[in-house]
Parts: C-alpha cells; structure tokens; sequence
C-alpha cells in the first residue's frame, strides 16, 4: 500500500540490511528521497531568500555555474554514450547534459522559477526517449556517475513539479532500468573501490525513484557484505581510516569516500544508519585523508586490495592538498546531526568553503548550499 500527502510518497517495504534510525519508520520509500528531502529543499529556498549564511554566498556559486542556468543549451541526446580509454563516446556531451539536468532540478527547487524546471525536464525527456546503452570499458562508472546525475533530477521534480507528464516519467523510468542499471547490477568487483561506490550510490538512487526494494536492498547489502573493493570495510579497510586508494592517489580517495557518503544520505533518508557502519568507519576515513592531504602525517599498513592487483606499500602524495567537494555531506551528517567533532575535516572546510562544483560528474557538488544544517 501507497500513501501520498503532498509530494511525499510512503511505500511498504522491509529493511533488515542496515540499522533504522532512531524514531525512524520501520518501513518507508519516501520521495523525494535521495539526497534531498522536501522539508531539506524548503529549508535552503527559505535560507536563499532570507539571504542568510552560508547558504547565500554557496547559492550564487552554484546560480551562476554554466550548468545552472535555464536557457542552457543541450549538447545531446544520442543513442550511445560511453567511457574509457580509447572508447569515449559523448563523454562531455552527456557529462554536461546530466549536470545540466540535476542543477536546473535544485535551481527550480529553491527559487521556484518554472523555467529551470522545464529545462530540467527537457534534458530528461530529450535523454529518456533518445538513450539506448551505456558503452565503454568503464561503462560502469559512466553509468553510475551520469545516471546518478540523471535520476536525482528525476527525483526531485516528481515530486515537486506536477507538470511532468506522466508518460514522460514512465519513459525516464524505462531508461533507467533498461540503459542504465544493467551496467551496475553486478557492481565492479574487479576495480578500485570507487567503481563499487559509484554502483551502490546509484543503483540506491535508482531503487527509490522506481520504488524498486530489491534493487535499493541489493545496494545496501553489498554496502555491508559485497566482495568488492567498494565494500565499506573494504574501502575504509581499518579503523585509522586508511582507505584502499591512499596509496594510488588522493583525488581517487576523495572521489570513493564521496561516493561511499551519497550511498549513506540516500540511507538516512529512507530511515537506514549507514553512516554508524563499523563503528563510523566512514567518518574515520574521511578524518584520516582530511588530516594527510591539510599536510600532516598518518600512519600507513601495507594493503592489498580484494582483487590482489593493486599493491600499495606507502601512503601516494599524488594530488595531495587538493580537495574535492565531498567534505560539507559528511560534516553535516556526523557533526551537525550527530555532534562528535571532526577536526580534521573542519579544518577542510574552513578551506575551501563554499564547496563548488565536482569535477566532471563525479558528486553533486554545492555541499556548503546543499548539506549545510544548524
């Protein structure tokens, strides 16, 4: 059974892979639900228009990005789209195309301005009738990283803007399932673990916008229990917060941190604790790079991943001090929720804030606007 009040949406289903939240439902899809709630939504619009910081000066980085914009013109669809080397096909023109999609969804969503939520919906329709197949050797990160993009703009104007045709999210709802999750289904056991994340991250995403429990359940255990590198345990592989990338390079570990940290928002706002995970591994591997890459030292255990290729015997200082917008989401979870102080990663912040956008696709990007909470 389905209750709908206003745009939230309450699904049945059972949870038994992850801890429920304190005072949580026991069990809930809600919408919208994957990084961004309704009532999260209207507190940034109210915090945008009473000019209030930090979200004012964070709100003009993300108004005045090329790819914020409503009359942003669209540089696809194509049937085929893909990554690796030597295989691209459409790399930049979806890249910017599922950004495009994704920011013009926030953009409606905090000023109200319909434009950008026809936009938004231009870009998925264009994309929904048109895409075919994920192509490429790392049509897993394609498709996790884009689709990721793709269906939280979904998400958001389902159920924020009623104009959205019907046929037309059906027909986003086909892509998803036909294009974009077959690549995922069986995430990326033999990569660095970043592959993984961005397969869990999504195929999450993708099992609340279809209300799909199996898919979101499968995501969830492989979050706990797969046997890729991707796994949180596996990732984050002791409690120093040393992480299966430290020693390939420091954008890489960012990247699967972040990703690992999406999977657990979308969690917390479908009632699950993955962020508590291992006694809050995660928050231990966001402490431990925070710390190495603002310059000081870390201990560093000799590391062989779970594929047996990647050997690495001392911490990398490849790209060491350059941070990705992946540190507001985390902060605000285990500090600004839950209060255990993270030094390290606040000392980030007071760094870089207001976080901008991600690299390529890689993350949402805008945290110090969008994950920002008294």
């Amino acid at each position: 059974m389905r209750v709908r009040t206003g745009f939230i949406i309450v699904a049945s289903v059972m949870w038994c892979a992850a801890p429920m939240l304190a005072g949580a439902p026991q069990a809930a899809f809600k919408h919208p639900g994957i990084l961004h709630s309704s009532d999260e939504l209207d507190q940034i619009r109210k915090n945008v228009a009473a000019g209030r910081e930090p979200w004012k000066s964070a709100f003009e980085v993300l108004k005045t990005h090329e790819c914020s914009q409503a009359d942003y013109q669209m540089r696809g669809p194509f049937e085929r789209a893909g990554r690796g080397p030597g295989t691209n096909e459409h790399v930049e023109e979806i890249m910017h195309d599922c950004n495009a999609a994704y920011q013009n969804a926030l953009m409606w969503a905090i000023t109200g301005d319909e434009a950008h939520a026809r936009k938004a919906i231009e870009i998925l329709n264009a994309w929904s009738y048109t895409h075919k197949q994920q192509t490429g050797r790392d049509v897993q990160l394609g498709a996790g990283l884009w689709g990721f993009k793709l269906v939280s703009a979904a998400e958001i104007l389902r159920y924020t803007y009623p104009k959205w045709e019907k046929k037309d999210i059906e027909q986003s709802e086909k892509m998803f399932r036909e294009v974009f999750y077959p690549p995922i289904k069986d995430f990326a056991t033999f990569a660095n673990g970043n592959w993984d994340g961005a397969c869990i991250k999504t195929m999450m995403a993708m099992g609340v916008y279809l209300d799909d429990h199996e898919m979101f359940d499968r995501a969830v255990a492989y979050f706990y229990n797969g046997k890729g590198n991707g796994r949180l345990t596996n990732y984050v592989i002791n409690d120093a917060g040393q992480c299966q990338e430290s020693g390939r390079d420091q954008a890489h570990t960012q990247l699967g941190l972040g990703l690992l940290c999406e999977a657990c928002e979308i969690g917390y706002h479908q009632g699950l604790d993955m962020y508590a995970a291992s006694d809050n591994r995660l928050m231990k591997g966001f402490e431990y790079t925070a710390k190495y890459n603002l310059g000081e030292e870390v201990p560093f255990t000799h590391h062989i991943d779970t594929t047996g290729q990647y050997d690495h015997k001392v911490i990398s200082t490849d790209s060491r001090g350059k941070f990705r917008p992946v540190w507001e989401m985390a902060w605000n979870h285990y500090h600004n929720r839950r209060g255990p102080p993270m030094p390290y990663t606040q000392r980030v912040l007071e760094k870089i804030r207001p976080e901008g956008a991600a690299w390529t696709s890689d993350h949402p990007g805008f945290g110090t606007l969008l994950f920002t909470q008294p």
